[in-house]
């Protein structure tokens, strides 16, 4: 088996199978965990290539490079393996997240104003525990605006410190 290396960007193996690396996600894994936990359709990664850089943090790009490559950034960072539970990134939430059709808890105006302040909130929520889509309708539309923790009757905001805004709620 090889070592993970973590100043460069190596492309996830299609399937265990072809696993190289002790402990790396497969392409398999990944579009499966999306598929199970928030209802995507799998067709939904078809024009995207999956890659990690460090342990764990895997990255979502829309074409395809030769593998390794040794650059800063490719793409955008997509979802955090390697620990315990596989989290989703805000912004992977916010670009898929739309087309999400379970584990979505919606929230109120003034209740996404606060989440997305860094609040945790106790919303009414009767589905599973674990990380949720926070989404708030916007002209109408569902908009996913960020990853929750959902635990004990809590949501806790994962919004980065970085990303949090200080909102006014409106109806």
């Amino acid at each position: 088996m090889s070592e993970n290396d973590g100043q460069r960007f190596d492309r996830l193996p299609a399937t265990a199978a072809e696993r190289e690396v002790a402990g790396r996600a497969t392409r398999a894994e990944v579009i499966e965990w999306w598929v199970d936990r928030f209802g995507l359709s799998p067709t939904t990664f078809d024009d995207y290539t999956f890659w990690e850089k460090g342990a764990g943090k895997i990255w979502i790009f829309a074409s395809d490079l030769p593998t390794p490559v040794a650059v800063e950034g490719v793409g955008m960072t997509f979802l955090r393996t390697r620990q315990e539970h596989w989290k989703p990134t805000t912004n992977a939430v916010q670009r898929f997240g739309g087309a999400a059709t379970k584990n979505v808890i919606e929230l109120a105006p003034d209740e996404a104003a606060r989440f997305l302040a860094g609040e945790d909130l106790e919303p009414e929520w009767d589905g599973d525990w674990g990380y949720l889509i926070a989404a708030h309708e916007v002209a109408g539309e569902r908009e996913p605006v960020g990853v929750g923790l959902y635990v004990h009757d809590e949501l806790r905001s994962v919004v980065p410190k970085g990303r949090r805004a200080s909102l006014s709620a409106r109806e």
